[in-house]
Order: C-alpha cells, then sequence, then structure tokens
C-alpha cells in the first residue's frame, strides 16, 4: 500500500478520523444507499452493501444509521439518487491518483476535483490514464500493539486461510486478498481471535512513486483536500515517502 497507506498510519495517530467522524458517517452511509439500491438491501446476497456494512461496522457506526441508510437505497425512504464516478490524475511528482465518489451532480463534483487537483501542484487526466497502474485487492491491516502473537505467526496464519500476500511494517501486518477471497480470510483470521485496523476491498498500487522535500507534504495535502470532499468515498495513489519527511 505504500506511502499513502503510511499518511492513514499518521492520519489515526493525528486523530483526524476521531474529528471527522460524521462526515465519516455520512459518506458511510451514501455508500451503504448506493449498494442497496444497485443491488437489494439483503447483504447476504449483496457483496458490496456486505463489505459497505463490515466498513460502516469497523467505523462503529450505529445500527440505526446503517439501516435507514439501507432502507433510502430500496425505497422504502426517500432519499437522493447518487452516481458513482471514479476521477483519475497526477499529483506532484507524477504521483498516480484514483477518486472513488458518489454524486448527484456529476458536472459539479468534475470541476470541484479539477479544481483540488490544480490548485495544490496536480492536474486531473482523463478516464483510464491511471487506472491500469492499480490492482483490486482486499486489505487487511492489523495494527502491532492489538496483537499478542508474532509475525511470523500472523502469516502463516493468513497464507493457510488463502491470503495472496503479507507484508510486515513498522506499525501493522498488512494481508493483501483477492476480491473474491477476502471475507474469506477476513473471517478465519477473526476466527483466531486477530482484529483489524483497516478491512476493506481497495485499489493496490503495481509499484510507487517515492517523494522527498515540499513534494511530501504537497501531495498528502492534495490527498486531504479529495478526502475532505463530501463526495470523495476513496482516495487510491502510489506515492512513498519516508516518515521523517512528515516530522520534518
Amino acid at each position: 500500500m505504500a506511502g499513502h497507506s503510511k499518511w492513514k498510519n499518521i492520519q489515526h495517530r493525528k486523530g483526524r478520523q476521531d474529528a471527522l467522524r460524521g462526515k465519516i458517517f455520512a459518506k458511510l452511509s451514501r455508500e451503504i444507499t448506493v449498494a442497496a439500491r444497485e443491488g437489494g438491501g439483503d447483504p447476504e446476497h449483496n457483496q458490496r452493501l456486505r463489505l459497505a456494512i463490515t466498513k460502516a461496522r469497523s467505523q462503529n457506526m450505529p445500527n440505526d444509521n446503517i439501516e435507514r441508510a439501507i432502507k433510502k437505497g430500496t425505497g422504502e425512504t426517500g432519499g437522493q439518487a447518487y452516481e458513482a464516478v471514479t476521477y483519475e490524475g497526477y499529483g506532484p511528482g507524477g504521483v498516480a491518483v484514483m477518486v472513488d465518489a458518489l454524486t448527484d451532480n456529476r458536472n459539479r463534483t468534475a470541476a470541484d476535483m479539477r479544481h483540488i487537483f490544480s490548485k495544490r501542484g496536480g492536474n486531473m487526466g482523463e478516464s483510464g490514464c491511471v487506472a491500469w497502474m492499480f490492482d483490486r485487492k482486499g486489505l487487511l491491516r492489523i495494527d502491532r500493539d492489538n496483537t499478542i502473537l508474532e509475525e511470523d505467526d500472523i502469516m502463516m496464519l493468513a497464507l493457510e486461510a488463502g491470503a495472496e500476500d503479507f507484508e510486515a511494517t513498522e506499525d501493522a501486518y498488512e494481508i493483501i486478498t483477492t476480491p473474491e477471497t477476502f471475507e474469506e480470510v477476513k473471517n478465519a483470521l477473526e476466527e483466531e481471535g486477530l482484529k483489524f485496523s483497516t478491512a476493506e476491498v481497495t485499489m493496490v498500487p503495481q509499484n510507487t512513486v517515492k517523494l522527498t522535500g515540499d513534494q511530501v507534504g504537497k501531495m498528502m495535502e492534495l490527498i486531504d483536500a479529495l478526502e475532505d470532499h463530501d463526495d470523495v468515498q476513496n482516495v487510491h495513489s502510489n506515492f512513498d515517502f519516508d516518515e521523517a519527511e512528515v516530522k520534518q
């Protein structure tokens, strides 16, 4: 997951997620509503809805909020109609950026994205310009301070459960799966008592771009600005950096 994963870790340490909990819940509700509208309100037969609910629960979203979002999607209660749009572009240093959005006004959101990119040293590109640099994968992240198991034990459990790859970082263990085996691997590891700080199907970069100096701060400002936009659900990028750069 490279630099963006590191940046997520730093955001968690800063408490940024808690400060934005209301905005996070709104975005999760929108994803659940769209998933229910497109595939039905039964998570047993709708993987996208099932994954959206899992993500919402990982953020401690109340069940009442989840139920209301599902009912909006199935038409039991009123709600806005959103469509899924992906924007692609480049950040400082030529970093590839993909933005997943759910919008009720495609023209407005596209204009906003273009403005955010250009104002922070990037530029928005054509559809498909960077998508080929990413693979859709399942990501499970276990914080080191949230488990008593050793690295080798977690790696063996993950691989035996069907994981595709395993990586140990300074702060965590990251397990990569195919989208199809994500839930199977997640359930198997949960049965072993493991808890995840991240559990989602996301876009993983094939290669990374190492940033240094001012480019690191500019790239983080770009990602923050994109993620703060109400229509944006996820931001994927392929940048890498040394954490010492952030401290500086």
